[in-house]
């Protein structure tokens, strides 16, 4: 299946040498087109993630205002997405699009006869012509078993005229570029393992040596310039993912490099060149844009609020003059609400009241009561009992104490009590002694009064 998606951009590239003539041209001229027909894409993911940078103070704002109640905030966070109409993840999105491609010209760069020339594979399989004819010429691959057909694609260049009759579909396929074998893996090691004393050998291994040096540290900027764009984002939760995207694929970039032949470097290299000019081209203009349309929408908000101030103002001096009238829009929902507010004030206020009358009683309604003591006298304590038709008797002055005599002091004050049942059981049992002893003295005052 592989092989099937990949030979329409190895019919591309195959297309692009035979135009041009290199095969590291063709290379640098694939990453361009692929780069311009990903623009679109990339524009519509730069402004998206460029946009999301402008939200920020208001997703600061929600984040404060709703930051005890994550389900809250994510629901108002995916509000305030839609009716900016921003996906979040389009960035991530789009910037996945390369590595099919990339996947896709690996296989291409590969299987150069097969993919990029289309030559059947049963020429290339066991007893075919061209396998027996490379063969009879004593053909030995000096490249890794994966990359065989590379081999045998320089071979057959470099002796194209004995086989370019065993199949209309051989091209001569020159790998050369800058004095270097794009075929070929780079070396880690070729500092201390290459011939430093013949330029023609050195010269060639540096440059592929240098190939993905370049390639990872090309992606690095290219994350430093995408991350300049958008430093932000540490609101949506996504600054730890890009700086480890940023140092991450760097150090990929490198090991794939030397893992692969360095036409495919070379294109990452090229890519990521362009990518860096796109950004810097595509956020000086986004930014323009985007801050027209914040100064415009700063201007609505603001004309909004002082709307909504104006309406608040005009309310208030209708309330004091007591104009108000009901708004014949306001919903029905509003209305019920409203009128139970009304209720519930009006509830409010009665219990205010009655708390205060029942509060306010004088000593006449509760004569058993002293202070906040409600039954300090006694439940049944009447201050009429023993009034003569109606006429309280008067009181004695108290007798004078002698001088030798010092004076009794006063038994303390009893704690008041808001009620009978938080009176201790000694002292409520006390009250109702007092009250029985009351009861005993006047039967035995009416026995006397009857003896008389």
């Amino acid at each position: 299946m592989l092989s099937t998606i990949a030979k329409p951009f190895g019919w591309l590239l195959m297309w692009l040498y035979e135009a041009f003539g290199n095969y590291g041209i063709a290379i640098i001229l694939f990453a361009l087109l692929v780069r311009v027909i990903l623009l679109p894409f990339m524009m519509k993911s730069k402004k998206g993630m460029m946009r999301t940078q402008y939200l920020t103070p208001r997703m600061k704002e929600l984040e404060k205002k709703h930051g005890a109640n994550k389900q809250k905030y994510q629901e108002e966070l995916a509000k305030l997405y839609r009716e900016e109409k921003i996906n979040p993840m389009s960035g991530c999105l789009w910037s996945l699009i390369p590595f099919p491609i990339l996947i896709a010209l690996y296989q291409a760069i590969r299987f150069p006869l097969t993919i990029m020339m289309g030559v059947p594979a049963d020429l290339l399989a066991e007893g075919g012509a061209i396998t027996q004819k490379l063969a009879e010429m004593n053909f030995t691959s000096t490249y890794n078993a994966a990359y065989a057909q590379i081999s045998q694609a320089q071979f057959i260049t470099s002796h194209f005229d004995a086989f370019s009759g065993l199949s209309d579909k051989l091209r001569a396929l020159d790998y050369t570029f800058l004095g270097m074998d794009l075929g070929q893996q780079p070396t880690w090691n070729f500092l201390w393992t290459t011939d430093w004393t013949n330029v023609s050998v050195w010269l060639p291994a540096l440059g592929l040596f240098l190939i993905p040096i370049l390639a990872a540290v090309l992606t690095f900027v290219q994350s430093r310039v995408a991350q300049a764009a958008n430093p932000s984002t540490d609101a949506t939760g996504q600054v730890g993912g890009m700086k480890t995207m940023m140092y991450l694929m760097p150090l990929m970039t490198l090991w794939f490099g030397f893992m692969m032949p360095a036409a495919l470097g070379l294109y990452w290299l090229a890519g990521m060149l362009f990518s860096i000019i796109q950004d810097m081209i595509l956020n000086k203009y986004y930014r323009k844009v985007l801050d027209a349309e914040e100064a415009v929408r700063r201007e609505k908000e603001i004309k909004k609020e002082a709307e909504i101030e104006e309406k608040r103002l005009e309310t208030e001096r209708l309330r004091a003059e007591n104009a108000t009238v009901a708004n014949p829009n306001t919903s029905k929902k509003k209305q019920q609400k409203q009128t139970r507010q009304e209720d519930e004030q009006k509830a409010a206020e009665w219990r205010r009241q009655h708390a205060q009358e029942k509060t306010q009683k004088t000593a006449e309604d509760d004569p058993s009561r002293v202070g906040n003591r409600r039954y300090a006298r006694g439940r049944a304590y009447d201050p009429n009992r023993y009034l003569d038709n109606g006429v309280s008797a008067p009181e004695e002055a108290p007798a004078a104490l002698p001088e030798t005599e010092t004076p009794v002091p006063a038994a303390p004050e009893e704690p008041a009590y808001a009620d009978e049942a938080d009176v201790p059981y000694d002292e409520a049992e006390t009250a109702y002694d007092d009250e029985s002893f009351d009861e005993e003295e006047e039967e035995k005052t009416d026995a006397d009064g009857s003896e008389d």
